[in-house]
């Protein structure tokens, strides 16, 4: 039974790794699809974001974190003309303190804090059912969301440049310098 087991997870974590791989060879960390939120036509990240320089968020609406829209509201503006985004991903795996229904959601991040960067479907981010993103998220980091607003910031290239927990605030020095370095490389060749 312990073979059969052990066997077993060794064929779920070379599945898990090919996967993955072959992620990475075909387009990256971004080559991924996810609905804008209450939406209907996915979005290929790889392609809408292409050399520009994301901050990746797993947001909730109802987390003693969530004034942080505000500040991640005024990154985007700031720093959108240079070929930046702030990429939204709200999710309930912390303590289900997401709404249920996304129009919710995108109703809440619009009216209360002015939202306008892009907000995608809600997703899992961590576990088992964690999306394929969040997935090759913790692959390139060794480090999941531990609660809401994690932040990855990935540079031009599509690669993940570094990681902030929840208490980071966006507006944060370190946030800010990691920012403006990853704006300063070059984009990528066509």
């Amino acid at each position: 039974m312990r073979r059969l087991l052990a066997r077993s997870l060794a064929v779920a974590a070379l599945f898990a790794f090919s996967l993955l791989a072959a992620a990475a060879a075909d387009g990256g960390l971004l080559d991924q699809r996810y609905r804008p939120l209450a939406g209907k036509t996915p979005v290929h990240l790889a392609t809408a974001y292409r050399g520009q320089v994301l901050l990746v968020v797993n947001t909730a609406s109802k987390c003693g974190f969530t004034p942080q829209f505000e500040a991640l509201e005024a990154l985007h503006a700031r720093y959108r003309p240079q070929g930046f985004a702030v990429l939204g991903f709200p999710s309930g795996d912390f303590m289900n303190q997401e709404y249920a229904d996304e129009k919710q959601i995108q109703e809440f991040c619009t009216l209360t804090y002015g939202v306008k960067f892009p907000m995608f479907q809600k997703v899992h981010v961590v576990g088992a059912e964690a999306t394929p993103f969040y997935k090759a998220l913790l692959a390139a980091t060794g480090e999941a969301p531990k609660w809401n607003f994690h932040k990855y910031l990935i540079g031009r290239d599509g690669k993940v440049i570094a990681s902030f927990g929840s208490r980071t605030k966006p507006d944060a020095p370190e946030v800010i310098a990691a920012i403006e370095r990853a704006l300063q490389a070059p984009a990528p060749k066509p």
